[in-house]
């Protein structure tokens, strides 16, 4: 099974108790050693299992990572205190292979590289046996990511390996590998940067990978079929995606060109977040979980049935301390053996809020700047409590870790579910309190009415760093696509312009903004929602965009630098937001589509003593009466200075575009 869709919306929560099914589990022995499932030392070549139920375990060892057949099989002993199955070789077994297998009542499943497996030779099927020192690319052991003081301080986009690089205009010579963003110097026909140097140029602090381990879905022994897909179908958590790498018969290529990579935007400056799917698997009675320890790692409803609230055939219990475990210290492995700087979470409401506020936890003790967040919903029902999920309105049940904000997203640009609905943005009226709320990140506020919210009804959030703000991902339309459906008819100006509206939303916001790469160049996916294994030809970024729409590229170049330049914009704490970020009175019932705001006394040790911001989403001009003053003009009709030296006016009556920001500044 393919992971064919990864949901965007928020989805009503039914009560439910814990299955009587699960409750079975609770008792078997866990085991958190850190010799699962391979360990080579001195003394040889080390295996563990832990598969408490199982009636017999053998590992099967083999000199090819696809075929052949085994050259010995290994029996395992059983430890009933851990539940785990053990058996060693004097010889370190570098460059070979194994996997496991195990007797359930009586049947000897399928073969299986374990769970745990941090190596792999082609397709995933078997465990491979290397010398990860071996793999660490030249000045490895000094490497580190950006340094993060606060959440709101991280721009992250989110970006996919192949939509980066596949495209002829990239310049990109290994196109849709770890390898592209380590190209300098790449170029589009027109001679602008594409690939690293683009995001360097771009000025965002981090890329969120799509993922990036080991996936289902693509033939690594066929790679010239060009077969696409996003990767939310995970095989094997822990190792990297062959697909990705120049040669995926060879288990250290794939860990060394990732690396490789990582090195490289670390060079540049740019954080690595890795988009994890610990919330499912692939398969379900074929998964690496079931064949190593059946019914444990899933959930189930009382009659046994897999629930399946991933809307992907099933869905893990990391309510299970076996499991809790497995995500705690698969991110912790990431983090250092790769030195990942921060992860995704796909569809986080599916984990437990204990699991993911010790997920957090432990990340900061091995980086201290690790950035966590994640889809704070589930596409479906769970056996687990509403109470207990990481949903978005549980965020403040957690520490350190950061919700999308759908509340934003759907007022802004329009609902996800209608392509042709309109947003604030682009002249739909009565959105104006949904987008304060994304203003200021769903915390308390007291120019905020909760009650009138399209998607949430009570300031969830305590902080502003509980909350990522943006208007499109890798999920359903894509913001240009959504613009062409929703204002077709228009001119395309109109679109560009509200393109630069929607933006200086999302990055003026208090809270962490997130975009979609390509988003800058004007990128679209040819109107396609759910692009998860559209060809190349769909998803690709066509890097000619950069030249015809260079415009749209510095206004958010300019975005990028005005965040980063002004503290105001990445307030910290719930109550400076209320303290220092006052929205002027406007009637909108009588004057939709138009909001205005002021970040005041130096908000957050800002040089700038007030900040005005001006947002007109309607089709028409409107005018705002401005305070007078010597106010610098930092963003007008679509442009936009960091610097504030568009000009200088003294306030009064002030007339903003169609689909346009103003922005203005004090010092």
């Amino acid at each position: 099974m393919t992971a064919a869709l990864l949901c965007c919306g928020s989805y009503p929560v039914m009560a439910q108790t814990n299955s009587t099914y699960d409750a079975q589990f609770i008792e078997w022995p866990t085991y958190n050693g850190n010799d699962l499932e391979l360990t080579v030392n001195n003394s040889g070549t080390h295996f563990r299992l832990w598969s408490p139920k199982a009636k017999d375990v053998r590992v099967n060892l083999y000199d090819n990572g696809h075929t052949g057949s085994p050259f010995k099989t290994l029996p395992m002993k059983f430890d009933a205190a851990t539940g785990t199955w053990t058996a060693s070789v004097p010889e370190q077994l570098y460059g070979k292979f194994y996997t496991f297998q195990v007797n359930n009542d009586g049947k000897w499943l399928s073969e299986t590289p374990g769970v745990w497996a941090k190596a792999v030779g082609v397709n995933g099927k078997r465990a491979a046996i290397i010398d990860f020192d071996a793999t660490d690319p030249e000045g490895w052991a000094a490497d580190k990511g950006p340094e993060v003081k606060h959440f709101s301080d991280v721009i992250v986009y989110e970006m996919h390996h192949r939509d980066m690089s596949m495209h002829p205009t990239s310049g990109i010579a290994n196109k849709g590998k770890f390898l592209a963003l380590t190209e300098p110097g790449t170029t589009s026909p027109e001679g602008l940067k594409t690939g690293i140097d683009h995001l360097k140029e771009l000025g965002i602090t981090h890329v969120h990978i799509l993922p990036s381990y080991d996936y289902n879905s693509v033939d690594e022994a066929n790679l010239q079929q060009n077969t696409y897909n996003w990767g939310y179908d995970p095989q094997n958590y822990n190792a990297p995606e062959g697909s990705y790498s120049t040669n995926p018969s060879n288990p250290s290529v794939r860990v060394n060109e990732m690396k490789q990579m990582i090195k490289a935007l670390h060079d540049a400056g740019i954080g690595v977040i890795m988009d994890v799917v610990y919330n499912h698997t692939a398969e379900n009675d074929g998964s690496n979980f079931e064949l190593t320890a059946p019914g444990y790692y899933h959930r189930h409803w009382d009659d046994g049935r897999y629930s399946d609230a991933s809307g992907c055939g099933n869905e893990t219990a990391s309510d299970l301390q076996q499991m809790r475990d497995y995500i705690i210290n698969s991110t912790k492995y990431w983090a250092d053996e790769y030195h990942v700087d921060g992860f995704r979470f796909d569809l986080m409401a599916i984990h437990d809020t204990e699991t993911m506020n010790q997920v957090a936890a432990e990340l900061k003790k091995v980086n201290p700047n690790i950035f966590v967040y994640g889809e704070g919903w589930t596409a479906g029902d769970s056996p687990l409590q509403p109470e207990r999920r990481a949903l978005k309105e549980n965020v403040s049940k957690m520490t350190d870790i950061a919700v999308f904000s759908d509340d934003l997203r759907d007022a802004v640009k329009g609902h996800y579910t209608d392509a042709a609905d309109r947003g604030f943005a682009t002249s739909k009226p009565g959105l104006e309190e949904t987008v304060k709320i994304g203003i200021v990140a769903a915390t308390d506020h007291p120019q905020v009415n909760y009650k009138k919210g399209n998607n949430s009804k009570f300031p969830y959030a305590k902080s502003p760093e509980m909350i990522v703000n943006y208007v499109s991902c890798h999920d359903d339309l894509c913001l240009t696509d959504k613009l062409r459906k929703s204002m077709a008819g228009e001119p395309e100006e109109n679109m560009l312009a509200a393109a630069k509206l929607a933006q200086t939303i999302v990055f003026t916001s208090q809270g962490t903004p997130f975009m979609f790469a390509g988003e800058e160049i004007f990128r679209d996916k040819q109107g396609v929602h759910n692009s998860y294994k559209s060809p190349d030809s769909i998803n690709a970024i066509d890097w000619s965009n950069k030249a015809k729409y260079n415009d749209l590229f510095n206004y958010y170049k300019g975005l990028t630098q005005l965040r980063k330049s002004h503290p105001a914009f990445r307030m910290t704490t719930a109550a400076d937001i209320a303290k220092n970020l006052k929205f002027d009175k406007i009637d909108s019932a009588k004057t939709p589509n138009l909001i205005s705001y002021s970040l005041l006394n130096n908000a957050n040790g800002d040089e700038w003593k007030e900040i005005k911001v001006v947002l007109n989403g309607a089709s028409k001009p409107q005018t705002i009466n401005i305070s007078k003053g010597n106010w610098m003009i930092v963003a007008a009709d679509g442009k936009i200075s960091p610097a504030g030296d568009l000009g200088a006016t003294e306030g009064g009556k002030m007339t903003l575009a169609p689909y346009s920001a103003l922005i203005l500044a004090k010092k």
